[in-house]
């Protein structure tokens, strides 16, 4: 539990995350259960009504966008986690919060706190119906799943306002938005415990990548 809770793989898309942590869950050889969501576009959607015909089951179930779980989720036993959702500060569930999953039910999944004043307390966690803010998306809908996702990797966005002992930071391209390589780099406690593994344009290990920084920020200050 404490190797999990002092370290982090950090990567700039979900798409890279996701290629990390369904690798590092393939590696763990406990029984896997996956969890399919319900997706419903919300009825107070003007556009519900002309365009119920595109919004099929099938096509709501293939939106992916974050900060909410995917359609179909794998978990196991063992498998570290992060909310998405705040369910209890009192109890340190909140967005952001890593756990550890200890037991897989049908409509709960028992899990262990691994951050904060509430690590290593046991709570058990439902499903939510959550809606997307992602403002690319033209219409409303809610997803009622378990507000979780692997976090074996996490993107940078994400782990803002996590200190980490060890941090892996995964380029496969560079970051792409102003100050995203500064807050990866910040995250780690110590240089010597910081590990960087770059890719250029042609998808070949290099040691340099780019350091995204609009200088118009800086103007006004």
């Amino acid at each position: 539990m404490k190797y999990l809770q002092e370290r982090a793989i950090l990567a700039p898309t979900l798409q890279m995350v996701e290629l990390v942590n369904d690798y590092m869950v393939s590696l763990n050889y406990g029984q896997e259960k996956s969890y399919l969501s319900s997706d419903t576009v919300c009825m107070s959607d003007h556009s519900f009504t002309s365009l119920g015909h595109v919004h099929t089951p099938e096509f709501l179930n293939s939106i992916k966008s974050s900060g909410i779980p995917n359609h179909s989720i794998t978990f196991k036993v063992g498998v570290p986690v992060m909310l998405l959702r705040n369910i209890d500060q009192s109890a340190g569930l909140c967005n952001g919060t890593r756990l550890i999953i200890t037991r897989l039910e049908n409509r709960v999944i028992e899990v262990k706190v691994l951050s904060g004043k509430e690590s290593g307390n046991k709570v058990f966690i439902p499903r939510m119906s959550l809606t997307p803010s992602d403002s690319r998306i033209p219409f409303k809908f809610q997803r009622r799943q378990f507000s979780m996702i692997v976090s074996f990797a996490m993107t940078i966005n994400k782990s803002k306002g996590q200190s980490l002992c060890n941090v892996e930071l995964f380029l496969k391209k560079s970051v792409f938005t102003h100050g995203q390589l500064y807050v990866a780099l910040s995250r780690v406690t110590s240089r010597k415990r910081l590990k960087i593994l770059c890719y250029n344009e042609d998808e070949k290990i290099t040691n340099e990548t780019t350091n995204v920084v609009y200088k118009e920020v800086f103007s006004n200050l």
